[in-house]
This record gives structure tokens, sequence and C-alpha cells, in this order.
């Protein structure tokens, strides 16, 4: 399964039929874009850490990827300005297409249109080659931001060692 293939779906339902998309169409063009998104994670994050050769371990590191957790990892600021442009840009296409989702997905009163559900899918293309793009330890590191569930402030702090007198 490609995350481009997602793409490809949605953009082939912003033309189904003749004339202009139905908003179930519109809603289901939106909801699959993210899960490109989604997918693409999961497989970089899966790549970073596993080896498909070993395939349960690989499986589990792809099923890992929360999207609550994900969604809360990409909005924490301190963390996210230590990663690249690309990977910047991917995590906040993530928030962004996330909250998209949930309003196409559980909004009756949403109303889309075709262009901003196009814009998207160019968007979320892009974010994803970008998050291709970058090197393997930077990925790595992203895969572990996500992953793993951050420790709480205090066990950051390195203790103090004591001085001994002479």
């Amino acid at each position: 399964m490609k995350p481009t293939d997602f793409l490809s779906t949605a953009s082939e339902l912003l033309d189904a039929g003749r004339g202009k998309p139905r908003q179930t169409n519109l809603r289901r063009a939106c909801s699959t874009s993210y899960y490109a998104l989604f997918h693409a994670l999961c497989l970089s994050c899966a790549n970073a850490w596993s080896s498909r050769s070993t395939q349960k371990a690989w499986t589990h590191v792809y099923r890992s990827i929360e999207h609550g957790a994900t969604k809360n990892s990409c909005l924490n600021e301190e963390v996210m300005k230590q990663f690249s442009d690309e990977i910047q840009d991917f995590a906040n296409m993530f928030v962004q297409m996330q909250e998209k989702r949930h309003r196409a997905d559980y909004d009756p009163n949403e109303r889309l249109s075709k262009s901003a559900v196009s814009n998207d899918i160019d968007a979320c293309r892009a974010a994803i080659e970008g998050l291709q793009k970058t090197s393997l330890s930077e990925r790595r590191a992203f895969a572990a931001h996500v992953l793993l569930k951050p420790l709480p402030k205090e066990r950051h702090k390195v203790p103090k060692q004591k001085r001994e007198k002479p």
C-alpha cells in the first residue's frame, strides 16, 4: 500500500461523475488525503526503525502510530523546531488535515469545495515528498518523537552532582 495511492483515490473522487462533485465525494477525498499522510508516517517510522526482513517487528512499528498522540507530538513546538523544514511541514500538514478530516467525517454542516480539496491533495503530496527526502537519521528521530511518550519534565533534568569537600 503506497501513501500516494490514497492521493490518487482522492483525486479520482473529485472527478467522479459529471459536473460539480457531490459533498460525499469531497468529504471522502478530504478524509482519504489525511490517511495518505497517516500511512506515509506509518511507513516512514516502520522503515526507519525496522527492516521488512523482520516482518513482525516492522508491522508492530507500522501499527503503533496513534492519531491523537501523533497530533500532540506534532504540536510540540519546542521539539518540532529541532527538525528540518520538511519534517515541520509534514507535521503541520498532518495536524491541519486531521482537523479537516474530523470536520469532513463528523460535522454535518461542513461544506467543502472542489478547489480547496484539490489544493489539500497537492499539499499532502508535497508534504509526503518532503518527508521522504529527509535523512534516515532525521526520520528515525521523528519516529521516536511520535511513537514514544514524552518524559515528564523533571526527568529531563540532569541531577547536579555534589561537590566533595577536600
